[in-house]
């Protein structure tokens, strides 16, 4: 496996917007070109059918949406993007994930609660109008994230909770399996702009606010003229702060620019001009992918093309780690031979690692026996990847790991060395 996973997805309910390109697309992009990491880019439809029940529409987003980041620059040669419908491992892995999920843990999802409270204010039901699928949309995350097993999935800050009981989930299962999952880790984006539409609020589809990415240039040219502006005129001194038009120059503008037309507002500009220099910046930005995106739109076929490639290449690591998982949970070959519980128990039961996060924030594992005896402990890491990596190591190089590692790692009292070097030994066995 990769020393590092990346992993987006990415919603197909709606036309791409300026928002998505600032906040998502643009930065995902650029990462997608750094050497180090190995990225996986997905189309979410069957997230999308959650919250759309209009099958052409789902269609056309996902046509639209794989347009937009290929024409944004993602290069699937050089990373994995393929469209999650085309990955019949992860609607299996859920049904595994499922059964090791706490209904408990699903309560507490965001996106159930909201409908839950909401619908407790109205006094209806509690669960009117809330379907399985938004309540079991967290494993479904789930299975997204671990089936790559994603080291980092960048996500705002609504999405963290979501982050977080992936790992839960992951726990859950290794506890009762084995190790087989990585704890993935949210990363998030501080930088990233958040785009106001043309009425201020926050660009988005619920609003119907947005300036579509590909809009054609004289359409694009009209929503931003239809930019929500105050009643200052021409020579009076206007207000960066709170300008919907300013902050979205911001987004696209270089930091020279920008001290330009914040001096152009102390002086006075016309909005109609501010608004003509904002649609002559976008525009230098987007027209070149303008005719790319165009291009792909008129060649689905195309686009079908490049996605059912990615799903190959996601299905090479899908296919052995999801027969690998049916093993582990005893959907197995009938021919073999029958190991019972008691007799596993005897024969094959060990040590294992146990992954935790603390308050702190960081990330520690421990070493317990067959009895549930504590033999080590590790230090904080930053980040579950560096434990997984830590653990890996004493796995594959036993005792002479341990020596390797002895600063990062603290024997439990009573122990010795060369207890811990027995136990590891037998992963080297295993």
């Amino acid at each position: 496996m990769s020393s590092s996973r990346i992993l987006t997805g990415i919603t197909t309910s709606g036309t791409p917007h300026l928002g998505n390109y600032v906040g998502a697309i643009r930065p995902a992009v650029q990462a997608s070109r750094v050497s180090g990491a190995e990225s996986f880019y997905f189309l979410a439809d069957y997230h999308a059918l959650i919250k759309v029940g209009e099958p052409a529409r789902v269609q056309q987003s996902t046509i639209e949406i794989a347009a937009s980041w290929l024409a944004a620059g993602l290069d699937p040669e050089r990373v994995t993007f393929y469209r999650q419908s085309d990955i019949p491992e992860i609607p299996e892995l859920t049904w595994l994930l499922t059964c090791v999920t706490g209904k408990g843990l699903l309560n507490r999802a965001h996106a159930y609660k909201a409908s839950v409270d909401k619908n407790t204010a109205a006094q209806a039901d509690p669960d009117a109008d809330v379907t399985a699928g938004l309540f079991m949309y967290p494993v479904l995350m789930a299975a997204d994230i671990l089936m790559f097993n994603a080291h980092k999935v960048p996500v705002g800050r609504d999405q963290v909770q979501h982050i977080e009981m992936a790992r839960d989930i992951a726990q859950s299962f290794n506890h009762r399996y084995g190790e087989h999952f990585v704890l993935p880790e949210a990363a998030i984006e501080e930088s990233v702009a958040t785009l106001p539409g043309l009425d201020g609020r926050k660009m988005s589809k619920s609003y119907d606010n947005t300036i579509p990415l590909f809009a054609p240039r004289e359409q694009l040219k009209k929503l931003i003229a239809g930019i929500k502006t105050d009643s200052r005129a021409p020579g009076e001194p206007k207000d960066t702060e709170g300008s919907a038009l300013f902050q979205i120059y911001q987004a696209f503008a270089s930091p020279q620019e920008t001290v330009a037309l914040r001096q152009a507002y102390a002086d006075g500009i016309a909005w109609a001009e501010a608004k003509q220099i904002l649609f002559e910046r976008i525009d230098h930005e987007i027209a070149p992918m303008r005719a790319t995106y165009e291009s792909l739109i008129a060649n689905p076929a195309r686009l079908q093309d490049i996605l059912l490639a990615g799903a190959v290449k996601a299905r090479k690591i899908a296919t052995p780690f999801t027969s690998k998982l049916r093993h582990a949970v005893g959907l197995r070959d009938l021919s073999a031979k029958v190991t019972t519980k008691a007799a596993k128990a005897s024969k094959a039961a060990g040590p294992t690692f146990k992954q935790y996060r603390e308050a702190t924030g960081q990330f520690h594992f421990k070493l317990v026996d067959a009895q549930g005896r504590l033999l080590l402990e590790s230090q904080g890491f930053e980040s579950p990847k560096e434990a997984a990596q830590t653990i890996q190591q004493l796995q594959k190089d036993g005792a002479a790991a341990l020596t390797k590692l002895q600063a990062q790692l603290q024997l439990a009292e009573g122990v010795s060395p060369d207890d811990v070097g027995a136990a590891l030994q037998q992963f080297s066995e295993a």
